[in-house]
C-alpha cells in the first residue's frame, strides 16, 4: 500500500486516520493542507474516486465567503479548491487510484485484503 493522508494537524478525524495506520504498522505520507494543497493530478485522481461534491466542505466559513454555492461550473470549483485548501473535507486518504474522504476505517481495512 502507498498511503497518503491529506489533512490538517488540528483536525480530529485526520489524527484518528494517522493513528489507524500507525497502529497497524502501515507506512503513510502526511501532507498538511495548510502548507501544500493537492496538485491538479491528485485532485483529478481523488475526484474520480469519490466525486467533487464529497471533497468540498460546505460547512466551511470560506465556502460562504467564496460564494461556492453559486458557482456551477465544475472546472471553476476545482480551480477555487486548488487555491483554497481550507475548503477540503479532511482527511483525504489515497491509496493509488482509491481514495476516501473523512474517517473510514472499514474502507481502509478492505485495502489491505
Amino acid at each position: 500500500m502507498n498511503i497518503q493522508i491529506f489533512g490538517v494537524k488540528k483536525c480530529f478525524d485526520t489524527k484518528k486516520a494517522e493513528r489507524y495506520f500507525k497502529e497497524r504498522g502501515i507506512k503513510f505520507q502526511f501532507i498538511d493542507l495548510n502548507i501544500k494543497s493537492l496538485s491538479k493530478g491528485e485532485l483529478q485522481s481523488v475526484k474520480a474516486a469519490v466525486g467533487l461534491k464529497t471533497l468540498i466542505n460546505s460547512d466551511s466559513k470560506d465556502y460562504q465567503r467564496l460564494n461556492m454555492d453559486r458557482i456551477v461550473t465544475e472546472s471553476l470549483r476545482e480551480e477555487i479548491l486548488l487555491n483554497n485548501s481550507c475548503l477540503f473535507r479532511t482527511p483525504i486518504v489515497r491509496n493509488g487510484r482509491k481514495a476516501t474522504v473523512g474517517y473510514q476505517p472499514e474502507v481502509w481495512a478492505s485495502w489491505a485484503e
